[in-house]
């Protein structure tokens, strides 16, 4: 069961209706000191993550090469062209007419927030290590971040929020379960190695929330898809040459 994907997506649904409900009664100090916090948080996580990592050059490898691959095929761009796809059916059922935002704010924030809630490293790599080791830590520390952020970003956008679960749990249920046929072919140190980088797009991700520094951590995507072959390149080959 998805156990993880679940409780994560219904926290943005119900934080999205609980901020839609609470409308503008957060001051914006309280929003940004709370944001401060979980940016906090997911430095912390991903910290964790990172301790018991296996392999050190290879995760690091993967993060340069990764990032590469990413910066090269332009896949942050190419998510945010999505996001905004995914944005026009979303905002029809929702406009922003009765919002203190204009309708250029509106876009940019809520492409924002699907990207967040859809294309976040912290999710992909929750819902691919939930579906290999069935530990739900992640994705479930995830969602008290996202519920309280929904509710914040619902309180400018409205119900609107909620309805970007529905491409969440499609995105993050298909890594799921494509996890399932990665996780026969892994070794305990890849799955390590594996979390460590995905720790590290955490701390990256961290930055950006308190804005020290702008991490590209969609580009940064692709370190996920080769950190486990270099890993077990390492391991396998290179390490008994050493």
């Amino acid at each position: 069961m998805p156990t993880g994907v679940l409780i994560n997506v219904g926290t943005v649904f119900f934080g999205g209706l609980f901020g839609g409900l609470l409308g503008e009664k957060l001051s914006n100090r309280f929003k940004t000191q709370l944001m401060m916090v979980f940016g906090v948080c997911s430095m912390g996580m991903g910290i964790y993550s990172m301790g018991p990592m296996k392999n050190m050059p290879p995760v690091i490898f993967a993060l340069v090469i990764g990032t590469v691959i990413g910066l090269v095929i332009h896949l942050g761009e190419r998510i945010d062209q999505g996001a905004n796809l995914m944005q026009k059916p979303i905002s029809k059922l929702f406009p922003s007419e009765k919002l203190d935002l204009s309708h250029e704010e509106f876009i940019n924030t809520l492409v924002t927030v699907i990207v967040l809630f859809c294309a976040s490293g912290m999710g992909i790599y929750g819902s691919i290590d939930s579906g290999m080791t069935g530990d739900n830590t992640i994705l479930i520390s995830k969602s008290v971040l996202d519920f309280f952020t929904a509710t914040i970003f619902a309180c400018n956008l409205g119900f609107v929020v909620s309805v970007i679960a529905i491409p969440q749990f499609i995105i993050f249920y298909a890594l799921f379960l494509l996890a399932k046929f990665i996780f026969p072919m892994t070794t305990p140190a890849m799955i390590l190695d594996f979390k460590a980088c995905g720790g590290f797009l955490m701390l990256a991700t961290g930055f950006r929330m308190i804005h020290v520094k702008m991490f590209p951590v969609a580009d940064m995507i692709p370190a996920m898809v080769v950190v486990m072959p270099f890993s077990w390149l390492w391991t396998t080959i290179i390490l008994p040459l050493l």
